[in-house]
């Protein structure tokens, strides 16, 4: 109950305080432990177990689309509770959602929603068994505190969010290195300036949540962050004003990262005072990227340590062979050999016990996958898949190291491959069209000593902001291996 009063001056506040307040011998510490669930049903659902002829198979982990409450299911973030069978994993329109039964499928999910009314959550990390989720407006963490489930108390961790009313300006993604600290992206508005300093930026939150730092600038819509071991971090980015087409970046905190747009842009709108990317990514390609990355777990063989990028505009994954010379990354994107999945997909995480790639999406603005949303499991089979896991550029030659053994002959055949590039002009406009496109002849081909890397012989290999690669040849076991890699070249190796 809350009494108002008004008082003619000060002195006569003493009044409000004689006044007798209806209840006022009630103790209110009861009312902090928790009270009846909000929603006590558990919904079952039987998952969708991919075939597993291929060296990716895709289990769908079916959500409950109908629900007593008609909550839209468009899932943003995921991870995985201590004892490995329960994730918890968040909605765009606002819902937690606890799935048990990992560990058994293919044996039926349940799923359990236990938070909601929060303000688009993007992205969710559990810290310590607590789960913390980034909202537009706040990260706040869920408070279990009579043990049914259901988050009885929303604690706000960190409100440093800058929020306007432009609808462009999402909070994504949230990881936490070893200190503590937390991290996650604010996109930048559309077609206009920044309102406020956080536009555009990538964000640290201290490990007591009181305080937070910029640590790079010149984003537009930055779909999550992925956290490197050396205190980098791998971004992507969206095709816009001052950003001619999609990018991978490897960020350095204190950088400035193209979209003159954003907060704390330089004077300076030249390529030079901007970062460059790991590679330029073309719209056919992959028109809209998003969260990338590591392959920590044995269960993906050769593919171990490699890093992904997840596709919110294909519902695809890609593999990011890259290379570091004298500072500056290059590289480029192969996607996986997996079915193309229902819904984009924007979060992933590795799941602690069986190793297997889980990710999650939705539809919400511009994509070719309009699934609205989706949980799945991405199985490696033990198949060979045949994919980049290096790409060297080097005078006059290209190394492409794949993850399987290779069938010499097919690799000696020139006509096997194809090679074309093209170039981008970055203006205040929105994108870019191909300049100079051109091919680029293959005069030589040979398989490496190790049996997996092919080595193309390119006279005229140059520095490009864009370059396609294409090949068809074949694996030890005589099938046939068809790839396709986009890639950036800034400097050839000796």
């Amino acid at each position: 109950t809350v009494w108002i009063g008004a008082v003619e001056n000060s002195t006569d506040v003493r009044k409000l305080t004689t006044t007798k307040l209806e209840h006022a011998e009630r103790d209110l510490n009861s009312l902090t432990h928790g009270g009846p669930p909000r929603w006590p049903q558990r919904l079952e659902t039987q998952p969708m177990i991919g075939a597993d002829d291929g060296p990716f198979a895709v289990d769908v982990l079916t959500h409950p689309l109908v629900n007593p409450w008609h909550a839209q299911m468009r899932l943003t973030g995921l991870d995985f509770l201590p004892d490995g069978d329960q994730a918890a994993v968040c909605s765009w329109d606002g819902d937690v959602w606890l799935v048990s039964g990992l560990s058994k499928s293919p044996g039926p999910l349940s799923w359990q929603r236990i938070a909601s009314g929060l303000f688009q959550p993007l992205g969710l990390k559990i810290i310590q068994g607590r789960i913390f989720v980034t909202c537009r407006d706040q990260i706040v963490i869920l408070n279990d505190l009579n043990g049914d489930g259901e988050t009885d108390f929303y604690e706000c961790f960190n409100s440093d969010h800058q929020v306007t009313a432009h609808f462009h300006e999402f909070a994504m993604g949230l990881q936490t290195d070893a200190a503590g600290n937390l991290y996650y992206a604010k996109a930048a508005c559309h077609a206009r300036p920044a309102l406020v300093p956080q536009h555009g930026t990538l964000l640290r939150v201290s490990p007591d949540g009181l305080k937070t730092d910029i640590l790079a600038r010149g984003f537009r819509a930055p779909n999550g962050v992925c956290l490197n071991p050396d205190g980098t971090f791998f971004m992507t980015d969206q095709e816009g004003h001052w950003l001619p087409k999609n990018r991978i970046n490897r960020v350095v905190p204190g950088k400035f990262y193209g979209n003159m747009m954003g907060a704390g842009a330089p004077r300076d709108s030249s390529d030079k005072a901007m970062e460059q990317p790991v590679c330029w990514i073309t719209n056919a390609f992959d028109r809209s990227p998003a969260e990338m990355l590591w392959v920590d777990s044995k269960a993906w063989g050769p593919l171990q340590g490699s890093l992904l990028n997840l596709s919110y505009g294909y519902g695809k994954v890609f593999i990011v062979p890259h290379e570091e010379m004298d500072g500056q990354w290059q590289g480029g994107m192969c996607e996986l050999p997996m079915p193309m999945l229902p819904t984009g997909i924007i979060r992933g995480r590795f799941h602690p016990r069986d190793g297997q790639l889980y990710a999650c999406g939705m539809y919400a603005w511009a994509g070719d996958r309009t699934s609205p949303g989706g949980l799945y499991r991405i199985r490696a089979t033990g198949k060979p898949a045949y994919v980049p896991t290096g790409l060297k550029a080097r005078s006059g030659h290209l190394e492409i190291t794949l993850s399987n053994p290779l069938d010499t002959a097919s690799v000696s055949e020139v006509k096997n491959y194809a090679v074309r590039v093209w170039s981008l002009k970055r203006t205040a406009s929105y994108g870019s069209q191909h300049y100079d496109e051109h091919a680029l002849e293959v005069t030589g081909t040979k398989l490496a000593p190790d049996g997996r890397t092919i080595v193309l012989a390119i006279p005229n290999l140059a520095p490009t902001w864009c370059m396609e690669i294409k090949y068809v040849v074949k694996g030890t076991d005589g099938k046939p291996v068809t790839g396709k890699i986009h890639n950036t070249i800034y400097k050839l190796g000796p």
